[in-house]
């Protein structure tokens, strides 16, 4: 589905220049380290080396910070001399700088900094690769990335010409903006024709629920079973077929991969054996073939074959793993329960399904999704729920997780219901033919299934859910929610879709309002000929299946959306 030719398709910027700049930088930095004679990864434990100078590439993080700090003591009372170099990557931070001060060790070092911002992953996906950006900023309060992610925005404007359009939403979003703004005021200007015509930021907080649903797209299981890092995921030997595991890049080059990434899990299969057919087919014509034509055939088409067949046949066994796991009746029971909590129907089962996931410990992860979805789509747990279910899974799964309810409330992911906050907009019309006495009265099954909530009203005001009975073919989907089964359409993307469409938020307000506003819409120049490329960055990462979703709308619009995440 992703890079689907339409006419007048828009050509995507060239993202091999970010990796060039960043190489060409990188070397500059290291010009004085002469003589490298190996190369460390950074564990946290001591380095056996009998060179006289050390250099170290690492992430701005304390910890690492004070374990250089240690290294460098240590040589000090061993009496030896050595150089020490740290290159801080994307960029120092005056904590760290503090730390080597506080170790006695500022003077024994230099610093510098590696300015690798974007980490160009597919011909549609830019990443700063900052797990730590969600926890960090939503969570801890600190907002030291919001400069990163302000400084990525100047890297592309710089290359790739300006925006003619900022749009976002998020406390997050509007301080990359405002820091974006400011590094470009400060620096030069430089005029070229632009390759993106506009550019949305958009918060994490925004839409918790897109993230909290099990994926289906193939890229999704993929990531969800096996991890996908850094564009890469490692396939054990129960896909290999072999005693040996395989690092495989995961990208548009894979032209297996490129044809299925997008599509419903209950669609590969299909492919993937018709595929086989064909790749039959072309070794088949082989048979009959003079000398010449062998050669020709060997020249230009085997090494070809070759790839493809062992790429085909790495899918082939992923996807069997996935069956294993995923078409079990656990996996089915678990979409149903999702499904149901985010039409709001059957709460009360729901309730039930998850009470029993948590006593079976089916999965710790899995479990803890699920009381976040229920939390958020209800507006939060009826006390007695919210004890129950928290007992029941500090029980199953340890007194140790108190602290990450603690810290699931603080992101107002896993909220408990505090008195006075279950009315809602039935009860209130109920209020206008009943004494406050008897809506006070009304039942738990009553409140469960019709208390405010903000995603219930976002659902209804922007249709993310299609209504339930209609018949939904996920070989031809009709719009983004396939990306869900035809569930759910994420919130994320239909937020961009309609911004997209009114060039701004006039029209939304009763959406920004439920979402508590901190959107924006800035002209950065005037329009011009742009082509129809669109810079969406999620602030706290996103998932693939929204990757997915963009990529949908984007061929059905005549528009590339490229997608960066922390």
């Amino acid at each position: 589905m992703a890079h689907t030719e339409w006419k007048d398709a828009p050509g995507l910027p060239d993202f091999s220049l970010l990796k060039r700049l960043a190489r060409d930088q990188l070397i500059f930095l290291l010009e004085q380290q002469h003589e490298v004679d190996k190369l460390y990864k950074v564990e946290l434990k001591p380095i056996v080396s009998s060179s006289d100078q050390l250099c170290f590439l690492i992430r701005p993080r304390i910890q690492t910070v004070k374990w250089i700090s240690d290294l460098v003591n240590a040589d000090k009372v061993a009496g030896r001399f050595r150089r020490y170099k740290i290159i801080f990557t994307p960029q120092k931070f005056y904590a760290c700088e503090t730390v080597l001060e506080e170790q006695g060790v500022y003077g024994d070092v230099t610093t510098d900094e590696w300015n690798f911002y974007i980490l160009p992953l597919d011909d549609d996906i830019l990443s700063l690769e900052l797990p730590e950006f969600f926890r960090d900023n939503f969570l801890e309060g600190d907002q030291r990335w919001v400069t990163t992610a302000g400084s990525a925005l100047r890297l592309l404007q710089s290359v790739y010409g300006s925006f003619s359009k900022v749009y976002g939403i998020g406390r997050c979003a509007k301080m990359v903006y405002e820091s974006w703004r400011e590094l470009m005021e400060d620096g030069e200007q430089r005029t070229r024709q632009p390759e993106f015509a506009k550019v949305f930021l958009v918060d994490r907080d925004v839409d918790f629920v897109t993230p909290l649903c099990s994926q289906v797209v193939y890229e999704g299981l993929v990531d969800d079973l096996f991890r996908i890092k850094c564009g890469s995921v490692e396939f054990g030997p129960d896909v290999t077929s072999s005693d040996k595991s395989i690092k495989v890049m995961l990208n548009s080059q894979d032209k297996v991969f490129s044809e299925i990434r997008n599509e419903h899990f209950s669609n590969v299969f299909g492919f993937l054996s018709q595929k086989a057919k064909n790749l039959q087919t072309a070794y088949d014509k082989r048979r009959g073939m003079d000398i010449q034509q062998m050669k020709a055939f060997v020249a230009d088409e085997l090494k070809g074959l070759k790839q493809e067949h062992r790429l085909l046949s790495l899918h082939i066994g992923a996807s069997e793993s996935m069956m294993k796991k995923k078409t079990k009746q656990d996996f089915q029971e678990l979409l149903k329960t999702e499904h149901s909590l985010l039409e709001g129907f059957e709460i009360r089962e729901c309730i039930t399904y998850i009470e029993e996931h948590i006593n079976r410990q089916v999965s710790m992860i899995d479990s803890l999704r699920l009381l976040c979805l229920l939390s958020i789509t209800e507006n939060g747990l009826l006390s007695k729920d919210y004890r129950s279910l928290k007992a029941q899974y500090l029980q199953s799964y340890g007194i140790e997780h108190l602290l990450t309810f603690a810290n699931l409330r603080q992101l107002g992911l896993l909220e408990e219901q505090q008195a006075g906050e279950t009315l809602t907009v039935m009860e209130s019309k109920v209020g206008k033919l009943v004494n406050d006495k008897t809506v006070g009265k009304l039942t738990d099954a009553f409140s469960s299934l019709a208390k405010k909530s903000n995603f219930r009203a976002l659902s209804k005001r922007l249709a993310l859910v299609p209504k339930s009975g209609e018949e939904y073919d996920l070989r031809v989907p009709r719009d983004m929610a396939y990306v869900f089964s035809g569930a759910y359409i994420p919130l994320s993307c239909k937020l961009i879709e309609q911004v997209l469409e009114r060039d701004g938020w006039t029209g939304m307000e009763e959406v920004t309002r439920m979402l508590n506003g901190q959107e924006f819409a800035v002209t950065a120049r005037s329009k011009t000929d742009a082509q129809r490329i669109v810079l969406v960055m999620f602030l706290g990462g996103c998932t693939f299946s929204e990757i997915s979703a963009l990529r949908f709308l984007g061929k059905e619009r005549g528009t590339y959306y490229v997608k960066q995440m922390e």
